[in-house]
């Protein structure tokens, strides 16, 4: 089977290595349509076990692209570009921030902002799982920052997620809009990931057929995820996204520490 595929993949895969990422980008897809989001932290977190970090960088890229516009247009254009409207700001500060800090990500120790992330994001998560409920307000100055933290982090290691959620979940957005405008913002964002990496060089000639193939198994395991997330009511989607924003926050502490 492997041999199908030897073009599109890097150096000398294995089989079990090209299995391997196989089901790291099907349970990626899966996560990410039942709660929106998570297919960078999934990715990232999985595929970093086997291979290099620019090589595992490289792969999340043409994914999460590609699922995040499927996403982001599931209810159609016109809901789509009301989303984009809405949260320009947001999408206009985490963009511009995201192309620059993308150049420092072969120069940037992360670990610090990664603790620093993880620690604000797990006790947010926990602190809402526990009945805490607070009133914040979608200020113009509280959108921009969350966006200028996202693009950052996002930048330097293809995951903004975590900050995005937390905003979206805060100021109480219903699951539809939540989903849409998280595929609105990670689409754009991916877009931007992408040509900042094509310039950073870690997306190249010898990265992009592998990113290209890892689509595939990720639309599938989406596929499946959007049928559950179809499924679940409002209160448990937010508890389901609580819950993975636990393990994403928990994950940047990890990396912070190891």
């Amino acid at each position: 089977m492997i041999e199908i595929f030897a073009p599109l993949l890097p150096g000398s895969f294995t089989l079990p290595l090209f299995v391997a990422a196989l089901c790291v980008g099907i349970f990626a897809g899966f996560v990410k349509g039942v709660t929106g989001f998570a297919m960078p932290m999934v990715m990232i977190s999985g595929l970093t076990t086997f291979l290099s970090p620019e090589l595992a960088l490289a792969a999340l890229i043409l994914p999460t692209a590609v699922t995040n516009i499927w996403q982001a247009l599931r209810q159609g254009w016109r809901a789509a570009w009301d989303a984009i409207r809405k949260f320009g700001l947001f999408l206009g500060v985490g963009g511009a921030v995201l192309l620059g800090s993308a150049q420092l990500v072969n120069v940037f120790d992360t670990k610090i902002l990664f603790g620093l992330i993880g620690v604000a994001i797990t006790t947010f998560a926990l602190m809402q799982l526990f009945g805490w409920r607070p009133a914040l307000s979608a200020t113009r100055r509280t959108e921009a920052a969350v966006g200028a933290v996202a693009g950052f982090i996002g930048g330097l290691s293809g995951v903004w997620g975590p900050p995005t959620v937390a905003y979206l979940t805060a100021i109480n957005t219903p699951k539809a809009e939540h989903v849409r405008v998280q595929g609105v913002v990670y689409g754009l964002g991916a877009v931007a990931l992408a040509l900042a990496h094509v310039q950073s060089g870690v997306l190249n000639e010898d990265t992009w057929p592998f990113s290209a193939l890892m689509v595939l198994p990720a639309l599938g395991g989406m596929a499946i995820g959007m049928q559950v997330q179809d499924r679940i009511d409002q209160a448990t989607f937010r508890k389901v996204t609580l819950v993975v924003l636990v393990i994403a926050g928990l994950n940047l502490m990890r990396r912070a520490l190891f």
